[in-house]
């Protein structure tokens, strides 16, 4: 997936954008400048297409407590993406906050465009045409308040973003993601039966991505190690957000993301955050409860923390759950196995004729609930894609689908099919529209 970064000074409106494009309030937005501190992550799909979106603290230099490290935060941006746009307020003049932006993007030879906000009329957009003195060939009117000129900015992000070569590795690749220190690197060298990767109980020793081909019973796989994803690190903190971002292109690279919790930590809420973020991008998913050779009575320990996921991971609760230990090798096959299987589940296709049955029988035995005289029908269900599978249902009025009744659905489905390990799209259409 292709990267593309906010810059600009505080204030003009970039969180806003970000928000536009992204199609949710995921940047907070005030008036007051440098609201925005971390830097923002989302995806945007457009005309077939999509791409990564940051959003980054406004750049500024008056100094404050801030400055500094937006200023790095913005710099890694920049160098992680494809595209820029640098946010410029076309109300006001070009300053020398401006200017420096300027003079950063020109030295990082990158695509830019130019986002000239606030201009809601024509009378206004007249003021473009001093935003070329910026010295980049793409310039375009926006009003992010208003949500005018948003097409116009997709069609040149679109048209500027380079073509992705088609990868000729056809492997199964998997990833390992998790908190730094719950022994991501030392599960991969117990897989590898080797030390390959660094090993070391302090936090953030891998902070790159690292693929490492091997062979499983005779079968060649892909393994991508990711940094350890910190939700708010001290220590390494700029180079610990610089990983961050490299550990979600790998989860776009992989196939099936493991991952991996300390059971002598527990289970972290951040631990949710990470895997959300794998489903979100539509992989298959594995959990791996690692360090489980330092856990008392395990077999005891065992039906507790089973409980413990279900209650804890209840939106992945399809996701199978190995307690490996790095250390002892001790179920490290089973975790393999695991893998593979959500990778195949993830690609199979349903037949049409059992999927229609196993509808029929879920709507017969529990009726849709009705809405203002109106009651949900189901004509036909058929599989329109893969990785991971979804399912498109023709409907009377797709309007009338609760959530619950969706939710009871893919539970209905999952009983009938094995899908563990891949999570699933449900897509309702209208009978008699065309898309």
């Amino acid at each position: 997936m292709q990267t593309v970064c906010l810059i600009g000074k505080p204030n003009v409106g970039k969180s806003t954008i970000f928000n536009r494009l992204i199609k949710e309030k995921k940047a907070i937005i005030l008036d007051t400048p440098g609201v925005t501190r971390d830097r923002i992550y989302g995806t945007v799909n457009y005309n077939n297409k999509a791409f990564r979106l940051i959003d980054t603290g406004g750049i500024t230099l008056e100094g404050g407590t801030f400055s500094k490290d937006i200023l790095m935060q913005a710099t890694l941006a920049i160098d992680e993406a494809d595209i820029i746009l640098f946010v410029t307020d076309g109300l006001a003049e070009i300053d020398n906050e401006d200017k420096m932006i300027q003079s950063m993007l020109h030295k990082a030879n990158k695509k830019v465009i130019v986002v000239v906000n606030k201009l809601d009329n024509e009378k206004r957009k007249e003021n473009i045409y001093n935003f070329y003195e910026l010295g980049f060939e793409n310039v375009i009117a926006l009003s992010a308040e208003h949500n005018m000129g948003f097409n116009k900015l997709l069609d040149m992000i679109c048209e500027n973003l380079p073509e992705e070569e088609p990868s000729e590795d056809k492997t199964l690749k998997f990833c390992f993601l998790g908190r730094p220190n719950v022994g991501k690197s030392s599960l991969i060298n117990a897989l590898l039966n080797e030390e390959r990767l660094i090993v070391s109980d302090v936090s953030g020793t891998t902070l790159d991505a690292v693929d490492t081909k091997f062979k499983y019973n005779g079968e060649e796989y892909t393994l991508i190690d990711t940094a350890g994803m910190r939700k708010k690190g001290r220590i390494y903190e700029n180079i610990e957000k610089y990983s961050f971002l490299r550990s979600l292109k790998a989860i776009d690279r992989s196939d099936v993301c493991v991952l991996v919790v300390d059971a002598e930590a527990g289970i972290m809420e951040h631990d949710k955050h990470i895997l959300s973020y794998a489903l979100e991008s539509g992989k298959a998913v594995v959990i791996a409860v690692n360090k489980w050779d330092t856990i008392e009575n395990p077999n005891e320990a065992i039906k507790d923390w089973k409980i413990k996921m279900e209650n804890n991971f209840q939106f992945a609760r399809f996701a199978k759950v190995i307690f490996v230990s790095a250390k002892t090798h001790k179920r490290l096959k089973e975790l393999m196995d695991a893998i593979i299987k959500a990778y195949d589940n993830t690609i199979q296709m349903l037949p049409t004729s059992i999927l229609n049955d196993v509808i029929l029988e879920a709507v017969g035995t529990h009726m849709p609930p009705s809405y203002k005289g109106q009651r949900l029908k189901i004509y036909y269900a058929h599989q329109t894609g893969y990785m991971p599978p979804k399912i498109t249902f023709e409907v009377n009025n797709k309007r009338l689908v609760h959530f619950s009744y969706e939710r009871y659905l893919e539970n209905e489905i999952r009983k009938s099919f094995d899908l563990e390990g891949t999570p699933i799209i449900l897509q309702f259409k209208n009978k008699n529209d065309d898309e």
